[in-house]
């Protein structure tokens, strides 16, 4: 089951690298002819090109802001690529070479009315060059592994983490060294730049993890270069109120017998099993043979390609997720069954028609991953399931199967970060 948007985390590292570049490119612009000679203190910008003219381009910048940028005469200008760590291999450009829908950071002196940035120095990254380090990290997160944490031992580094799909459960142990970057999400949100730096000590069972490295021979081990985990919530449970113009809802947990209030936002999956699905899934769920109702699913569906991007890493499109293989896909690859075994489940949900609130009427059965909110605040659906009675009625300790799937945990795009430095 998705959590958040499917993106790949480019966006995120790109303006991390452009911030560090930036110190880089400072050093080298003190020492241009005129610097420091404007009145007013320097300032950085980061943003996406919008549109250009021989004297400079117009920036949106990541707060939402419109910023023209003014070259200066003796401006340094320079591109990097995506994956680029310092400006050893910078390539020097002029403004024509400057393209709509390239990343700059921009440094120079601002208007006093914020709008005008006489520019002294720029490191831009092109839209196509990140468009080719998106891609390569899409297909990254596909190959990588998610699931529940099992267990986590510090003395060894390792997270075991199990995932649960019609096939069985497989365990696979992740292995964390001192170059894994771990990223932790908020409490109430699964953007990628809400994610803050983590360590192994906050990772605890129970936890969603997706990971990105190197899988071994077997399929038991996995060396980590990265990893991105959460705490998420999973309610099973009745509609008993909608609040359309709050866009909100109000369900009844199964498990605890208490209301639950249920927030939606853009970002919010809403998805439709469909009766003979559902009636499919409730077998094989209850342990259904191969032969039956249940087994009919190890053939049902198709690959799946890759999952729908949502438009950034990412933003970009497709991030961590889906089962043991990657983004809405298994563990044999993007949207394919794992060796020998039935499809998974996140397989199945790409494949469920989309629905809306308005779909929704009181006392429909619901199945749902959201954040872990507050008791007062609610919590905010990442994925909600509607059309799952058979399931519910047929076994609801079963339905936790579904949830034990590797879902995906989404990224937003980088907001922004400007200022006087």
């Amino acid at each position: 089951m998705r959590i958040g948007t499917c993106r790949p985390h480019a966006e995120a590292d790109i303006r991390s690298v452009l911030t560090f570049l930036c110190k880089s490119l400072l050093v080298m612009s003190l020492a241009a002819p005129g610097w420091g000679q404007a009145p007013n203190p320097l300032y950085r910008a980061m943003g996406a090109v919008v549109s250009t003219d021989p004297t400079g381009f117009t920036v949106q910048t990541d707060s939402g802001t419109r910023l023209t940028v003014k070259l200066a005469d003796n401006a340094i200008l320079l591109r990097v690529a995506p994956n680029q760590k310092d400006l050893k291999n910078a390539t020097k450009i002029t403004a024509g070479d400057i393209g709509v829908g390239d990343r700059v950071m921009v440094r120079g002196h601002i208007s006093d009315d914020q709008k005008t940035l006489l520019a002294s120095a720029a490191i831009v990254m092109s839209k196509a060059d990140i468009a080719q380090k998106q891609a390569a990290e899409r297909a990254e997160w596909q190959r990588g592994v998610g699931g529940l944490v099992s267990s986590v031992d510090p003395v060894t580094s390792t997270i075991t983490i199990s995932t649960a799909g019609f096939g069985g459960t497989k365990k696979t142990t992740l292995h964390v060294s001192k170059d894994t970057i771990l990223r932790r999400y908020a409490p109430d949100s699964v953007k990628f730049d809400d994610a803050k730096a983590g360590t192994l000590a906050q990772v605890q069972p129970g936890d969603q993890v997706r990971a990105r490295g190197t899988r071994s021979a077997d399929g038991n081990d996995f060396t980590a270069q990265e990893i991105v985990s959460g705490t998420f919530r999973n309610i099973a449970g009745t509609v008993s109120s909608i609040d359309a113009s709050q866009n909100a809802i109000t369900v009844t947990d199964l498990k605890t017998k208490k209301p639950v209030l249920v927030k939606f936002t853009a970002d919010s999956q809403l998805r439709k099993l469909e009766p003979q699905m559902a009636q499919m899934i409730a077998m094989r769920l209850k342990g259904g043979g191969a032969g039956g109702p249940g087994g009919a699913a190890a053939g049902a569906a198709p690959p799946v390609g890759t999952p729908p991007s949502g438009g950034g890493p990412g933003g970009a499109p497709s991030g961590p997720g889906g089962a043991t293989g990657g983004p809405g896909g298994a563990q044999g690859g993007p949207g394919g069954a794992r060796a020998g075994g039935a499809p998974d489940f996140q397989r199945i949900l790409n494949r469920m028609p989309q629905a809306t609130l308005a779909d929704l009427k009181k006392g429909d059965a619901v199945m749902i991953v959201a954040t872990q909110g507050t008791e007062t605040g609610g919590v905010t659906a990442i994925t909600l399931l509607s059309g799952v009675e058979a399931i519910l009625t047929a076994s609801p300790g079963a339905s936790q199967a579904m949830f034990n799937a590797g879902w995906n945990l989404g990224g937003g795009a980088p907001t922004g970060e400007e200022g006087t430095q």
